[in-house]
């Protein structure tokens, strides 16, 4: 355990906890470095410049985790975990999240074979695109590799690719000069230039425009852009990384993908896996997630290893982010959230979100609706408040409009967008916003231009 600092004493004593945490975080490479000390040993090993996480071991009858003040010289956080079962998810759970503090949480052998592989890849220079669908933390994982690069004392650039627009982005990208175009009055570097010794990281690539693609592909090979405007390319030195939540093969195979710019990234292709395949990694993402939202004076609610258990049957069809969702709406109910030591969430404090899915037929304001397995929080609504509401029948008729516009132009997108009036890139978003409501939507738009 190199990267752990524990003296035999603590390790003999808290042996279950230490070997099974052990195992977590060697996996983890040398971005995870910790130190455990048995708790009634005053704890005073952060001394100026220390590089590692220093976590104070509690085995009692009681669960609570607190955040201590960082000594002065201290550079990495101070915990206090008092743990009552040494076997147990949550006590492991807790462990993990303060020691990866800032970091990627992990505990799945999957996702840990992920970051080994990252901290590799991190050693070099060649592109990495990063798969996975959204919210399961590709900006995380780029972030990582750049952390555990040579490249990290240099910028780190996200630039999503989705949410800029069109008629910018070139500019964006690579730069323009001063009166470039109609409003350009000043020179902007762009972001290849703006992270030049560092990283890029070129989110949602698949939602760039073809023209731009083959751009792209020309800066990469060549190393250098032409900002908008000039006529002498400018060198850069940058780490590309890309991350996709669409599967890129399928989209080169349907002609809205560049192949020769998809052979230029797929170098070492990283994957990541749903949350819902992942059921190791909930319980540590839930307790940093718990860390995040709670304020800094406060102790950190417990999550119960029943609530563990609750959220390991969910599917997440969000990922991360319908997690996060999960815990700050269980904080904001847990019992005893002003720091009390009996502070802990527990499985009625859970509460997952409700996916919306078209409504086929209207419902009558006097029907009564089944109540879902765990019931929405109780928000005071007025008396007057009945029937249905006015954003629900707008998304039904605009799913609908969508839906049969595609069926008339025979699964066309480009036609069902002209006859809509908005753009392809739009109308792509309506679409996966309908799948991931469970709409059939390949059946009928059949994924064609």
């Amino acid at each position: 355990m190199d990267y752990i600092d524990v003296t035999n004493s603590t390790a003999q004593r808290h042996a279950p906890l230490v070997q099974r945490a052990g195992a977590v975080i060697a996996t983890m490479g040398s971005t995870c470095k910790l130190r455990l000390i048995e708790g009634e040993a005053d704890g005073k090993a952060c001394v100026h410049g220390d590089d590692r996480t220093t976590i104070l071991l509690f085995h009692g009858r009681t669960n609570r985790l607190d955040r201590l003040p960082v000594p002065r010289g201290g550079r990495k956080p101070r915990f206090a975990l008092n743990y009552a079962d040494p076997a147990s998810e949550d006590a492991l759970a807790a462990l993990i999240s303060c020691a990866t503090l800032g970091g990627p949480v992990a505990a799945d052998p999957d996702s840990l074979s992920v970051l080994a592989l990252a901290e590799r890849l991190a050693m070099s220079d060649i592109p990495v695109l990063i798969g996975g669908p959204t919210g399961t933390g590709k900006e995380v994982l780029s972030r990582f590799i750049h952390d555990s690069s040579p490249r990290k004392n240099g910028p780190f650039i996200a630039v999503n690719c989705a949410a800029m627009p069109e008629a910018m982005l070139e500019a964006l990208l690579f730069g323009h000069t001063k009166g470039a175009f109609t409003g350009a009055t000043s020179t902007n570097e762009g972001f290849f230039r703006a992270a030049d010794g560092g990283t890029l990281l070129l989110d949602e690539i698949a939602e760039m425009p073809l023209a731009l693609q083959a751009k792209l592909l020309r800066a990469l090979q060549e190393g250098e852009v032409v900002p908008i405007g000039a006529t002498q390319p400018v060198r850069f030195d940058v780490r590309i990384i890309a991350a996709a939540n669409r599967d890129l093969p399928t989209e080169v195979a349907q002609g809205r993908f560049r192949a020769d710019l998809f052979y230029r990234l797929n170098v070492f292709p990283l994957a990541l896996k749903p949350l819902r395949e992942r059921l190791e990694d909930i319980a540590p993402l839930a307790f940093a997630l718990a860390q995040r939202h709670t304020p800094a004076h406060r102790a950190v609610p417990w999550i119960s290893a029943e609530a563990i258990s609750l959220l390991r049957t969910h599917g997440w069809p969000g990922n991360v982010r319908e997690l996060e969702n999960v815990i700050r709406r269980a904080l904001l109910l847990a019992e005893g959230l002003g720091g009390s030591p009996s502070a802990e969430i527990r499985p009625e404090h859970i509460r997952f979100d409700c996916v919306a899915k078209l409504v086929e037929e209207p419902v009558a304001a006097s029907e009564p609706v089944p109540a879902p397995a765990m019931p929405p929080l109780e928000m005071p609504e007025p008396a007057a408040a009945t029937g249905r509401k006015l954003a629900s029948i707008v998304q039904v008729s605009e799913a609908k409009a969508i839906l049969e516009t595609l069926a008339a132009c025979g699964g066309s997108r480009i036609a069902a967008a002209r006859q809509l009036g908005i753009s392809e890139r739009t109308l792509r978003y309506r679409l996966a916003s309908l799948r991931e409501a469970g709409m059939p939507v390949a059946a009928v738009g059949g994924g064609r231009r």
